[in-house]
């Protein structure tokens, strides 16, 4: 009787555990996979950066799920979700599905951006990859720049920029 007993108790255990674990990949925007790359300090020991020579881009994803012999970053954002994720965020997205590429040569056939309240699975298309890397080589082609104009007009980016004491242009 009282291997029963235990048998019950380990059951209840069981089913526990997977419901946190199914709360806790919920809640950080995880598709259905094996996680194997992670970059929060909650899930253990933080990830090296992937890094692309040619490029000289380096990035940590919050996420990569393997699902299905595919690699899906993703990308976890907090505060609540804008109606379209913001272009920096798809940039970023795009980044990372392209250091995918060339770590682990398997093409992303998407990345996920998850916001508190939505996830934005955004396709990685040949056309996205193209963009990205024109906005690499202008950034590039700016970081020789003595003056480049600053790219936005929101004064909450100023105030937590590291530069706006320095900066000629700040909103803040």
């Amino acid at each position: 009787m009282i291997y029963l007993y235990l048998a019950l108790f380990l059951l209840v255990l069981a089913i526990l555990f997977f419901r946190q674990s199914s709360a806790q990949r919920k809640e950080a925007g995880l598709p259905g996979g094996r996680i194997i790359y992670s970059d929060t300090r909650g899930w253990g020991k933080v990830e090296k950066p992937l890094f692309y020579t040619a490029l000289g881009l380096t990035g940590k994803p919050d996420y990569l799920v393997q699902q299905n012999g595919k690699i899906i970053p993703v990308e976890v954002k907090s505060g609540r979700a804008p109606e379209a994720p913001y272009d920096s965020h798809i940039y970023q997205l795009a980044a990372y599905c392209l250091l995918v590429e060339k770590t682990y040569k398997v093409r992303p056939p998407y990345g996920i951006i998850h916001y508190e309240n939505r996830d934005f699975a955004i396709d990685y298309t040949r056309e996205l990859e193209e963009s990205l890397i024109d906005l690499l080589a202008d950034m590039k082609h700016d970081e020789y720049k003595k003056d480049v104009p600053r790219s936005h007009e929101q004064a909450g980016r100023c105030a937590k920029c590291g530069f706006k004491r320095v900066c000629d242009q700040s909103l803040a």
